[in-house]
């Protein structure tokens, strides 16, 4: 039976697929491979400015725009705030992101690290507040941060969704999220054999707050692993979450889309 899955996570403007021609064929395999639809993520103004565009030329592709935690250095302009509200009232932008915070990686900009920290927090809050005025959902990168984040995203329960991309935690973490009102996805990681903790939630999250991705060109499931990845392989997450969770893989891509379609405000297609 023919499936529709949406991959709610991938990274279409990056350099890696800048090549004449290799948005449109990785588009084109993403269909082959039941991947109907694909949300495009911004990471800085400039990517998020192509990824408005090439939602423009492909029908199911939509975008998000924001500032990732690690790209805050990079934007130096007072305006940025107006600029990011401006391209997120485009036609086919969806969602805010990825914001968040990124405890993982050094300071960017050779600041000290408590600095650094404040400054992603001010990026963080700003968009924030900026999906609450526009009412639009928001994409969460979250690393080696969750308690930050958890006491941010407090203050913003009842006024704006959040997705943790990338959800790798265990269930204890996951409640916290899901206890705030948000949803959780779930990358190729879940397909490695020592990432139990991710089995874990992967069976844990309620059927109504559970997603797919990729985040490709990174994390590429087994059997790719460690190859580059692509929306096509949306389909190889789900099937292994499917088995995880005792149900078809037309179930699981029947509710993860629901969810894609509902959060995001996307067209629901077949299943």
């Amino acid at each position: 039976m023919p499936v529709n899955l949406v991959d709610t996570h991938a990274h279409l403007a990056s350099g890696t697929f800048a090549q004449e021609g290799e948005v449109e064929a990785i588009i084109e395999r993403a269909s082959a491979a039941g991947v109907t639809q694909i949300i495009t993520i911004g990471t800085e103004l400039v990517d998020s400015r192509r990824n408005i565009e090439i939602a423009a030329a492909h029908p199911g592709v939509y975008a998000t725009v924001g500032v990732h935690p690690t790209s805050v250095h990079e934007v130096t302009e007072e305006g940025w705030v107006d600029d990011l509200r401006g391209l997120s009232q485009r036609p086919k932008v969806v969602a805010i992101g990825e914001i968040g915070m990124d405890f993982f990686h050094p300071s960017q900009d050779g600041s000290p690290e408590t600095e650094w920290r404040g400054r992603q927090e001010h990026f963080f809050r700003a968009q924030l507040d900026l999906a609450v005025e526009l009412g639009m959902p928001v994409v969460i990168h979250q690393r080696e941060s969750a308690e930050a984040i958890g006491r941010i995203l407090a203050d913003y329960v009842g006024k704006v969704t959040a997705v943790f991309h990338c959800f790798n935690g265990p269930p204890e973490m996951a409640r916290g999220i899901l206890d705030q009102g948000h949803y959780l996805s779930f990358t190729g990681i879940v397909t490695y054999p020592k990432a139990t903790d991710v089995h874990e939630s992967a069976r844990y999250v309620p059927s109504d707050r559970l997603m797919v991705e990729t985040d490709s060109p990174y994390l590429a499931p087994v059997p790719f692993r460690g190859k580059r990845c692509e929306p096509a392989y949306t389909r190889h997450t789900a099937e292994h979450i499917a088995n995880l969770r005792g149900i078809s893989l037309e179930t699981l891509a029947s509710l993860t889309s629901e969810n894609a379609s509902r959060f995001f405000g996307i067209p629901r297609l077949g299943n």
